[in-house]
C-alpha cells in the first residue's frame, strides 16, 4: 500500500506537468484543427496577450478618462433625452442601478442641469459644445488605441475618420440607448398586462434576458468596428457574449454591493459612492479590455503557431518553405483555381501564417507573384496570390537564385578583392547548383500531398 501511494503521486505530477507543457508551449507545434486544440490555443494567447500588453494599466488610465467624461456624458444623453420626452426614465433606470446612492444621483444630475444651463445660452456655447465633444472623443480615442495596441495595430483612423466615426457615435449611441430604455420598459409593461399574474416572473425573466441580449450586440457591434482593421464578425460574436454575461454579472454583483452599503454602512454609504464608482468602472473596462482580447487571440491563433522555432529557423528551411509556398500558387494558377491567399495556404498545408506571410512577402520583393483583385467581388478588394512569371518557365534554379540574390549587397567597401579566392569558389558552386536546377521546371514537380 506504501509502496504504492509514491508511484500514483509521481505518475499524477507527471500527467500534470505533461499536460501543462502541452498547454502553455506544446500546443503551438499541434497542427491539427479540433475544437480542443483551438479552444487551448486561444485561451493561452489570451493570457499571454492581456499580460503582455499591460491593459490593467490601460483600463486605470481610461477609467481616470472615464471619470472625467461622466458628466459631459450624462449632459448629452439627458439632452437627447429631454427631446424624447424621457429623461424622467433615464433618472429611475439610474436609480434603479445605483439604489443606495440617490443622494449622490441628485448632486450628479445637479451638475447636468447646470452644465446644459451653462452650454445652451450665452457666449460660453460654443466653448461648452467644444469642450463637451473633446472629453467625449479623446474617451473614444483610448479606446480606440486600446484595441489598436491588443491588435498590434500602430496606425489607427486618421483625423478626418475620427471625427466623423466617433461623432457618429455620439450621437446614435445615446439614441439607442434610450431606445433600449423604453423597449424594456414597454416590454416590460405589455407582458404584465397581457400575462397573467401567475407568469409574472417568467415575464421578469424575459425582460432581463431582453437586456442581456442588447449587451449582446453592443459588445459585439463594439469589438467588430472600433479596432482599425478587418474582426471577423464570428469572433466577436463569441467575445460579445462573453463580455456581455460578465458585464451583466458584474453589474448584479455592484448592485448587490449597494444594497449592501445602505444596509450595513448608512453611515458611510454616500461617501462610499465614488470609490465604488472607480472600482465598477475598473471592473468594467477590464472587461471589455478582455473580451477584445479574446476575440484577437481566437482570429490570431494561426499566427503563433510554432512561434519559438520561427524564431531560430534555419534559413535552408526557411528558404525550402518559400518554394512550396510557390508552388502551391504556381499549381493553383495552372489548375484554373480562384487565386488562393494567405490564410488559405495556411489553414490548407498546416504552415504558420507568420512563415506564409514572410514567403509571399519575399516572392513579391524578388518579382515572383503579384496580388491581384478576386474577380466578382471588386466592392471588398478581397485579394489573392498569382505568378508573377510565365508559370510553365520558372524553373527551380530562377526561383533560387532571386532568393539569393533579394537585398543589398556589395555595400561593404572592398570585400570582394579581400576575399576574392573564397567568393570566387562560392559562386562557382552556386553557378554548379543554379546550372542544374535550371532544368527543373516547378510545374513539373508533382502535385503536393494536401491536394
Amino acid at each position: 500500500m506504501n509502496s504504492t501511494t509514491p508511484s500514483r503521486l509521481s505518475r499524477l505530477i507527471s500527467f500534470l506537468s505533461e499536460k501543462w507543457n502541452y498547454c502553455s508551449e506544446g500546443v503551438w507545434q499541434d497542427t491539427r484543427h479540433r475544437w480542443s486544440v483551438n479552444l487551448i490555443k486561444t485561451l493561452n494567447l489570451s493570457v499571454r496577450s492581456f499580460m503582455d500588453r499591460d491593459l490593467q494599466s490601460q483600463a486605470a488610465a481610461m477609467t481616470f478618462q472615464t471619470v472625467l467624461a461622466i458628466v459631459p456624458a450624462l449632459a448629452m444623453l439627458f439632452a437627447i433625452g429631454r427631446g424624447f420626452g424621457m429623461q424622467e426614465i433615464l433618472q429611475s433606470q439610474l436609480f434603479t442601478y445605483f439604489p443606495a446612492q440617490r443622494e449622490a444621483l441628485d448632486t450628479a444630475f445637479q451638475f447636468v442641469d447646470s452644465y446644459l444651463k451653462n452650454t445652451s445660452g450665452g457666449i460660453f456655447v460654443g466653448i461648452g459644445i467644444a469642450f463637451l465633444l473633446y472629453t467625449l472623443i479623446s474617451l473614444l480615442d483610448s479606446v480606440e488605441g486600446a484595441f489598436n495596441k491588443i491588435w498590434g495595430i500602430k496606425r489607427g483612423r486618421s483625423f478626418f475618420r475620427k471625427i466623423t466615426d466617433y461623432t457618429a457615435i455620439l450621437l446614435i449611441l445615446p439614441i439607442l440607448l434610450l431606445c433600449s430604455s423604453g423597449i424594456t420598459i414597454l416590454m416590460s409593461t405589455t407582458l404584465e398586462s397581457a400575462l397573467p399574474s401567475r407568469l409574472a416572473p417568467a415575464a421578469a425573466w424575459l425582460v432581463e434576458i431582453a437586456g442581456i441580449v442588447v449587451l449582446w450586440i453592443f459588445y459585439t457591434g463594439v469589438y467588430m468596428l472600433v479596432p482599425n482593421t478587418h474582426v471577423k464578425f464570428r469572433n466577436a460574436l463569441v467575445a460579445g457574449i462573453l463580455a456581455g454575461t460578465a458585464f451583466a454579472i458584474l453589474q448584479w454583483i455592484f448592485v448587490s454591493g449597494q444594497l449592501y452599503v445602505t444596509k450595513y454602512n448608512a453611515i458611510y454609504g454616500s461617501v462610499a459612492f465614488l470609490p465604488l464608482l472607480l472600482i465598477w468602472l475598473q471592473f468594467v473596462w477590464l472587461i471589455t479590455l478582455a473580451g477584445g482580447v479574446l476575440c484577437y487571440a481566437s482570429q490570431s491563433i494561426y499566427e503563433f503557431s510554432f512561434s519559438a522555432d520561427i524564431a531560430h529557423i534555419a534559413l535552408d528551411y526557411r528558404r525550402k518553405i518559400i518554394i512550396s509556398v510557390y508552388k502551391i500558387i504556381i499549381d493553383n494558377f495552372i489548375a484554373q483555381r480562384q487565386p488562393i491567399d494567405e490564410v488559405s495556404i495556411a489553414y490548407k498545408y498546416g504552415i504558420p501564417i507568420s512563415l506564409v506571410t514572410r514567403a509571399v512577402n519575399e516572392l513579391a520583393d524578388c518579382r515572383l507573384v503579384n496580388r491581384v483583385i478576386i474577380a466578382g467581388d471588386q466592392r471588398r478588394q478581397s485579394s489573392g496570390l498569382a505568378p508573377a512569371l510565365d508559370p510553365t518557365e520558372i524553373s527551380l534554379g530562377l526561383v533560387i537564385r532571386r532568393l539569393r540574390r533579394n537585398g543589398t549587397t556589395n555595400f561593404i567597401p572592398d570585400f570582394d578583392q579581400k576575399f576574392a579566392t573564397l567568393v570566387a569558389e562560392i559562386d562557382s558552386v552556386e553557378t554548379m547548383t543554379y546550372e542544374a536546377a535550371d532544368k527543373i521546371l516547378l510545374k513539373d514537380i508533382p502535385s503536393l500531398a494536401a491536394e
